[in-house]
């Protein structure tokens, strides 16, 4: 069915068309038959499909990555298309527009997009009053990250109140160092500032009642030494478990001409060239720690046997964006039935 709206969708700008789903997908919450009838057709029951990671029971290990629904709009409606859990955001403390448009391209001959939307979100509390709300039962990370104009000294506080005001209507966090669209926000990664966010977050965790998993998302962009600095840090600090990656913003190896990629400029990369620096990252982070640091696996999975790789790897979990925008809502229901034809 996909295969029909597609190129509809295409031809409309990247933004366009996911602005148009988001509305499409709120007004799937005034049919509820409608919902249920999506609900049979795209769910799938994974035999043995659930597992146990961070303390949560996700029914199944196929995610929708931040980025999607970065409001917390269409969290309930999303859970009829088969995934596991959604990650909501990136959130920021206040509302921000972002960057100018135009600021999202596809590259269709590669099977990515480029974006450099700056964190357009409506804020926290935004987000918040529609948690409220929740009806369904999915799992729900939060991905959190500092306004564009917060200077990086101050970066901490906006993690704290983000992370203060979700904390009791989502059930995990993502802390977001790595995004590229943001300016010196990548330089948070380096370990004295990261250090800081960290330990004001997981200080701030002591005083609420019930454990809430946090993780950190990291660049495809770091050095191998780069990436042991933060694992190490990781291990000693608290934060349970680790998002590899985000988009990057290396160029290499495109199937699009030079002339079109130049012309769109700078942006976070993401889709199927990112599938193999993203899988190298987890398959090294799972080695470095001994398979002790829980991984989600996002970047470039565009087929079944790329996300069954991806967990061969050592990836508790896996996420999918691109791919869902390329391959359609059926694409959850696709990768969970060629994980069920896996030997066990």
């Amino acid at each position: 069915m996909y295969r029909l709206f597609r190129p509809i969708l295409f031809s409309l700008s990247p933004e366009t068309a996911h602005n148009f789903t988001i509305v499409m997908l709120k007004l799937l919450s005034f049919f509820p038959p409608v919902m249920w009838i999506l609900k049979s057709i795209y769910n799938y029951k994974l035999k043995g499909g659930e597992r146990e990671v961070l303390g949560l029971r996700f029914r199944n290990p196929v995610g929708l990555a931040a980025g999607f629904d970065k409001n917390g709009e269409v969290f309930d409606q999303l859970a009829c298309f088969g995934f596991g859990f959604v990650e909501i955001g990136s959130l920021t403390p206040n509302e921000q527009v972002g960057n100018p448009k135009p600021r999202c391209f596809r590259l269709e001959e590669d099977n990515s997009i480029i974006n450099r939307m700056g964190i357009n979100n409506k804020g926290v509390k935004f987000a918040v009053s529609k948690l409220k709300h929740r009806k369904s039962d999915i799992i729900l990370g939060a991905n959190i990250i500092k306004s564009t104009s917060t200077p990086n000294e101050k970066a901490p506080s906006d993690y704290e109140k983000s992370f203060a005001q979700l904390y009791d209507f989502v059930d995990y966090f993502v802390i977001n160092v790595s995004c590229p669209n943001v300016k010196g926000v990548t330089s948070l990664q380096d370990i004295s500032s990261l250090s800081e966010i960290i330990d004001r977050i997981t200080t701030l965790r002591k005083y609420f009642d019930e454990y809430r998993p946090v993780l950190l998302k990291v660049s495809p962009d770091l050095t191998y030494e780069q990436l042991d600095e933060i694992i190490d840090l990781i291990l000693v600090s608290g934060i349970d478990g680790i998002v590899a990656t985000n988009t990057t913003t290396a160029r290499d190896n495109l199937l699009s001409s030079k002339e079109k990629v130049e012309s769109i400029g700078d942006g976070g990369l993401s889709g199927a060239p990112l599938y193999n620096r993203s899988l190298e990252i987890v398959s090294y982070i799972y080695k470095k720690t001994n398979g002790q640091l829980p991984i989600i696996a996002v970047g470039g999975i565009m087929t079944p046997s790329q996300a069954a790789a991806m967990l061969d790897a050592g990836a508790s979990l896996i996420q999918i964006y691109t791919g869902f925008i390329y391959n359609g809502m059926g694409f959850p229901k696709k990768i969970l039935k060629y994980l069920s034809k896996r030997p066990a």
